[in-house]
Order: C-alpha cells, then sequence, then structure tokens
C-alpha cells in the first residue's frame, strides 16, 4: 500500500506523541459496521438489476406495453419490496454480503424509446431525480428497503447517473419525452426546447478522446450540461435527498463522460454532509493502464469499478486466455497505480458485460475459481445478482436476465457464503498487501497480511492434473491450518513447520484453498481512510485495527482533529482547520500510533469553473495548461498544472482557443497564468501580469481571457 507507512509500538516516541482524548467522545464498545458509511473495505457488495430480481408487489407493474416479462427489452416487475422479502427470509444475510447496489432509484420515462423499442427497466432514463422509480415503489418503499437493509446489518448503494436523462435525438426519430428534465414534478427543461442550455447540443460521440466522450451524448441520450448553474445546483439538492434516507453509498454512471472538475466539486458538496462511500464507472477493456483513467482514480475523490481486475480474472479464469502469473503482475501493477488500491471495487461480471458462467462456457468450476479470487483479493467485490446461480446471459439485454432460483445450497453460494463474512473477522483481507508466495502458468498461491492477521489463497485453474507444491513459505503460524471452504473446492488442510515452511501437498485438479489466521490483538494499525479528500469540518472515517475503546488522537500532520467517534475498528474525526494540501494522518492510543498519507484537504467548499483562454497557438506536441495560487490550482507548481486543455468542442472551444473546467474554492479571490508544456516537460510561461477573478460563493462560472504573448 502507498498510503499506509509506518506502525510504531509502545516507545517513549509514541508515549510523547499521545494527547488526551477529547472528554465528549463517544466510545462505542465497538462500532457497528453498517454505521461506516464511508469505508466498504471489509464489505461484500451484492449488484442487483432491481427490475430483474423479485416481483414483491404486483400492484407498481407498469402496463403492459411497458411490463412484458417475454420481452427482455421491457419491466419484468422487480421491485423495492422483492429485495425487502429477500433480506428477511435470509437470502441475502446467509450469503453474507454486507452491502446492496440497486439499481438507480430516481423516476425514469414511461414510455416506449422509439429507436430501441426498450423500457427504462434498468434506471437509466432519467426523468425527475427528486422522484422515485414507481416501477419500483415509492419514497416509503425505498425508506423501508434502507431500514429492513440495515437492520439486518446490509448497506445500501444506489446507482445514479447524473450524466442525462433519456433518449432525446436520433436523425428524424421523435422521441415523446425529448429528453425532458424535471424538478418535484416542475419541468425543467426538454432538449429540443433548451433557452436556458441545461443541455449539452453536441453530436454523438465517437468515443475518440476524452473530451469528445465528455461533451458529446452517448447514444442520443440528452448530455446534461453541468457548468449550467441550474444543473450543478438541481444535482447536489437531488443527491442530498437521497442521502439524508439512509443511503451509504452511491454508485456514479458513467464517470468518464462528465467533466472531472465538476465531480470534484459535485463530491465536496456530498461529503460536507455525508461521510459515504462513492465509486464510479470508467469502462475499460483491457488490462493495462489508462493514464486518465487512473488519474481519476487518484485525485478525484471517488473510488472506480476496477475493470483492469475483472477483465483479468476473466482472461485468467474464465477464457484461459491469460496465464495465472500474467494475472497475478495485473494485481502487482495495480497496487502500484492506484493510490489506495483497497477502495477500488472489484468484480467479475456485470450488467454490461457477458456473465461469468456465460463467459466460460458453463464451466461451473471456473466460476467457482473466479468467486475464490474475487473474494480474497484486494479491493471490495462485488457480486452480479443471479452469478451464485449461475445464471447465463451474453451482452445487453441478455445477461440482464430475471432471476430464476434462491438455492442455497449451490456451490457458488456455498463458497461466497463461506468466503464473504472473513472479510469481517480478518483484516488481511480488508486491508492486506497481496505477496506471491508460489505461481505457474496454471496455479497461483498468494498471501494477504496486516499486522498479524494472514490469509493465504491457492488455486489451480488445471481441471485436468494436480500440482505438487513445495517450497512453499508463508507467514501463518507454525501448526495445522484447516481449509476455510472445508474441502468444497477439493482443497486440504495444510501443516506450516519452523521458520513459515508449508509442508509439501498436492493442490487437486481445478481445487481451491483459502487458510488464514487472526487474532484479536492486533496491533494498532490503519487500514484506510475514507473519503480520501474533504474541507475543514468534515467528518472522515479511519478504519484498521487494535485502535482500542479508551480513545485516543488524530492529527493532520501536526494539527489534533476533534474526534467524533472511537471504536477498536474505526475513529471518525473532523477534518481540522489547516491549510489545502496532502495530510499524514496519525493514530495514536495506548502507547502505539501509526500514520496514513495522502489525504487532500480541499481550500474550502468548491465551485466549478471553466477557464477558456483565446489564440493560444501551440506547437505539434505542446498542451495548455493552468497554474494558480491555489492548491486547486497547482500553487504555481507546473508540475501540478491543471490540464491539458481541449480545444475541439464546437459549441465551446475550437483550436487556437482552449477550455478546461475545474473545481476551486468557492468566493475565493484567484490568481492564476496559462502555460504550455510539450512532451519533454518543457514549460512556457504566458507573459504579463497575472490573471485575476473572484469566484462565486456557489453555482458555476466561466472565465474567459486571451493568451498574453
Amino acid at each position: 500500500m502507498k498510503k499506509r507507512m509506518r506502525n510504531v509500538l509502545l516507545g517513549a516516541l509514541a508515549a510523547a506523541l499521545m494527547i488526551s482524548a477529547q472528554p465528549n467522545v463517544a466510545l462505542a464498545k465497538e462500532a457497528s459496521e453498517v454505521t461506516n458509511q464511508a469505508d466498504f473495505s471489509t464489505d461484500v457488495i451484492y449488484q442487483i438489476i432491481t427490475d430483474r430480481f423479485v416481483d414483491g408487489d404486483t400492484s407498481n407493474n407498469p402496463s403492459q406495453e411497458l411490463c412484458d416479462k417475454g420481452d427482455m427489452r421491457k419491466y419484468h416487475g422487480g421491485d423495492w419490496a422483492g429485495i425487502k422479502q429477500k433480506i428477511e427470509d435470509g437470502y441475502l444475510t446467509n450469503l453474507g454480503v454486507s452491502a446492496l447496489w440497486i439499481s438507480s432509484p430516481v423516476e425514469n420515462i414511461m414510455t416506449i424509446d422509439p429507436s430501441n423499442q426498450s423500457a427504462s427497466y434498468h434506471g437509466y432514463w432519467a426523468k425527475d431525480f427528486f422522484c422515485s422509480n414507481s416501477a419500483f415503489g415509492s419514497m416509503e418503499d425505498f425508506q423501508q428497503l434502507v431500514t429492513t437493509a440495515h437492520n439486518h446489518g446490509i448497506k445500501v448503494v444506489i446507482d445514479f447517473a447524473p450524466n442525462h436523462t433519456s433518449t432525446a435525438e436520433l436523425g428524424d426519430v421523435v422521441f415523446p419525452e425529448d429528453g425532458a428534465l424535471y424538478r418535484n414534478g416542475s419541468l425543467v427543461g426538454t432538449f429540443s426546447n433548451d433557452p436556458d442550455h441545461i443541455f449539452n447540443h453536441e453530436s454523438w460521440t465517437d468515443y475518440s478522446t476524452i473530451e469528445n466522450g465528455i461533451y458529446h451524448s452517448m447514444y442520443g441520450l440528452a448530455d446534461l450540461n453541468h457548468l449550467n448553474g441550474t444543473v450543478d445546483t438541481y444535482m447536489k439538492d437531488a443527491i442530498d435527498q437521497w442521502l439524508d434516507m439512509g443511503v451509504d453509498g452511491i454508485r456514479v454512471d458513467a464517470v468518464k463522460h462528465m467533466p472531472a472538475g465538476w465531480q470534484t466539486n459535485w463530491l465536496s458538496s456530498i461529503y460536507q454532509e455525508h461521510n459515504v462511500f462513492v465509486f464510479g464507472e470508467w469502462f475499460t477493456g483491457g488490462t493495462g493502464n489508462d493514464g486518465d483513467m487512473t488519474a481519476f482514480a487518484n485525485n478525484s475523490g471517488m473510488s472506480l469499478l476496477d475493470f483492469r481486475f475483472a477483465n483479468a480474472v476473466r482472461a485468467a479464469v474464465g477464457e484461459k486466455s491469460m496465464s495465472m502469473e500474467d494475472f497475478y503482475q495485473v494485481v502487482v501493477d495495480t497496487q502500484n497505480d492506484f493510490d489506495e488500491v483497497n477502495d477500488q471495487v472489484t468484480f467479475i461480471d456485470n450488467h454490461d458485460m457477458p456473465r461469468i458462467t456465460t463467459l466460460a462456457k458453463e464451466n461451473q468450476a471456473s466460476v467457482n475459481e473466479a468467486y475464490v479470487l474475487l473474494l480474497t483479493s484486494r479491493g471490495v467485490p462485488t457480486i452480479y445478482y443471479g452469478s451464485e446461480q449461475y445464471l447465463t446471459g451474453s451482452d445487453d439485454p441478455y445477461n440482464r436476465g430475471d432471476m430464476t432460483r434462491f438455492d442455497t445450497n449451490s456451490k457458488a453460494y456455498r463458497i461466497i457464503s463461506a468466503l464473504a463474512p472473513l472479510r469481517k473477522t480478518n483484516t488481511a483481507l480488508a486491508y492486506g498487501e497481496t505477496c506471491e508466495r508460489w505461481m505457474n502458468d496454471d496455479v497461483l498461491i498468494f498471501e494477504r497480511q496486516f499486522g498479524d492477521d494472514v490469509a493465504l489463497v491457492a488455486i489451480n485453474r488445471n481441471q485436468e492434473s494436480s500440482c505438487h507444491i513445495s517450497g512453499l513459505y508463508t507467514n501463518l503460524p507454525k501448526g495445522k491450518h484447516v481449509d476455510v471452504l472445508n474441502g468444497v473446492m477439493n482443497g486440504t488442510d495444510i501443516t506450516v513447520r519452523s521458520k513459515g515452511a508449508v509442508s509439501e501437498f498436492d493442490l487437486a485438479p481445478g481445487a481451491c484453498a483459502v487458510w488464514e489466521y487472526h487474532t484479536q490483538e492486533n496491533g494498532l494499525q490503519i487500514g484506510d481512510v475514507d473519503p480520501g479528500m474533504g474541507i475543514a469540518g468534515n467528518t472522515v472515517a479511519i478504519s484498521g485495527s487494535g485502535f482500542g475503546t479508551n480513545g485516543g488522537s488524530v492529527s493532520f500532520g501536526t494539527t489534533e482533529a476533534t474526534v467524533v467517534s472511537w471504536s477498536n475498528t474505526c475513529v471518525e474525526v473532523q477534518v481540522p482547520a489547516v491549510g489545502a494540501g496532502e495530510y499524514e494522518i496519525t493514530v495514536s492510543a495506548g502507547g502505539a500510533s501509526d500514520s496514513y498519507a495522502g489525504f487532500r484537504v480541499l481550500s474550502g467548499p468548491q465551485v466549478c469553473a471553466r477557464f477558456q483562454v483565446e489564440n493560444a497557438q501551440t506547437d505539434y506536441g505542446s498542451n495548455v495548461y493552468l497554474v494558480g495560487n491555489v492548491a486547486e490550482l497547482g500553487n504555481w507548481d507546473p508540475d501540478q498544472a491543471i490540464g491539458p486543455f481541449y480545444n475541439a468542442t464546437g459549441s465551446i472551444c475550437n483550436y487556437p482557443n482552449w477550455f478546461f473546467d475545474v473545481s476551486v474554492p468557492a468566493g475565493a479571490a484567484i490568481e492564476y497564468k496559462f502555460i504550455k508544456k510539450d512532451g519533454a516537460g518543457n514549460v512556457v510561461w504566458e507573459s504579463g501580469s497575472n490573471h485575476t477573478y473572484t469566484l462565486p460563493e456557489s453555482g458555476t462560472t466561466t472565465i474567459t481571457c486571451g493568451w498574453q504573448n
């Protein structure tokens, strides 16, 4: 892990640094896992396409035109009442999942899209973000679902799609809703009648550049203009309403297709009021590093769905087109690329790709191997509904089939129910680093460790040949260790001798095994800090082990923070009044301390500003960047400059004019300049005095000036 720096155990220095706990601190016996909304490291998420799960209340099914179980593009009747039933009857709780990711709950269009004859069963064609989708239930029904989930120790994550409304443009096709956006039943605007410019009006994106993907529409969906003050306020108010109902997390759709600066401003607004987990969808089809995607994960303030990991698992055990050695290299690479790899959300299939059972040509043993990898690897694992029952399906909409069975004896269900709870009890699976212990083309044995907690995992993807394992070493303590899976995957117990040497054994064809050691006496260690950015006064959760129950102190750099709550595994604090920048957080308790680097403090509440510079001529290979006197503008450091700027969006800017949308401190009087940088890092500053501007206290703004030669 990049951010976990050190663990200083009982010593004079640690004792000297100790500051007595705040007198008003709430000292809990143990924080309930569901109350830590920001950190999902110990959770397993279960993703549900609400309409395709369980029809718990037939009275809310749409009309026959929209609802037809024989048509994969229509509603099938699933709703929040149905999800609630499967929580209460034990199917989800016994599976071991501790978070549900459900379809976007907002009101969608209730007409057939004439371009594809589909209804909005998936939830991605919003009409009114302040009202519920009546096919899923009322606001009261949604509140009951959240309450029921929480009462059973399950968090609730909602899908949220602030990028667009519904389809509005395709040649001469007339769309009945015209991409209309409403607020609590009142019309805000439509795509074809848009005097207030709440939509972008570019052509369909060709995905050729990041810029093209952001400001052009996807598949004709009415693309919202986030630099419009009405849209900005709308999306902040809308998500706040749902979070006020107890929602614990947000999966943000299509983050690749919205301005990163606007999203950071939006997230900052969320984190001022709600200490929740947020992860986004940035689709990538490979396993290599996408620089733009990685930069977003490290800088935006939210985590991402880890497509690199998913693609690697699918290739290694689903299709067997990648060796296990190649798979492990992806694990190493992502651990190096992501600032906080344990916050990335892992999966093996979802609603936008063929199900893992279909990919594996219905080889259930391969699916089981994929689940072992998923549930024991770094990141926050997500199970796609029905894949634990080996549901099949190729591309959309056939990968979104109805949940047809709830067999608690399926081998996949048994594997998940054995491994998912382990993430709650063994911190190695939640926070541990990954270390390869034994490997060839077909076999991977890796170990994860956090403090004294250890998990050793073995997978043999070769379903015809066993593999003799010799020369294996582990940090598991000496003695016999039982396979957590109880032989369900033909794994065996192992014996650890002196100095961590494991007695030789045979790993059977297709076998998987998990051996673990957990101690209640694990020392003070920080595992994660969430969210990873905020402003003074925000609440952040510090998770890990060994914090004790008698309180202690937390500092950001040298500044002590106010403690909100304290338990052995989670400390909540308020970000102190420190200057903007990155800080090392130190937790001290009982003579021990540990530090975690890289928490980003913003200058204050944020707004989004579009910076435009005109007539900035560049040589081939050079681009325009922005730098200024606040942290959000790089504090005059060219290496931290904002950009590269865009210059090829018709209605906004075209070369030699450039633009970029940036999250900046509200109400600040800023000074800034534009620079040009080439691929070698050479910098050319514009001449003249610094540009100056006083930012608004809220909303959005556009700042335009010419390049100073």
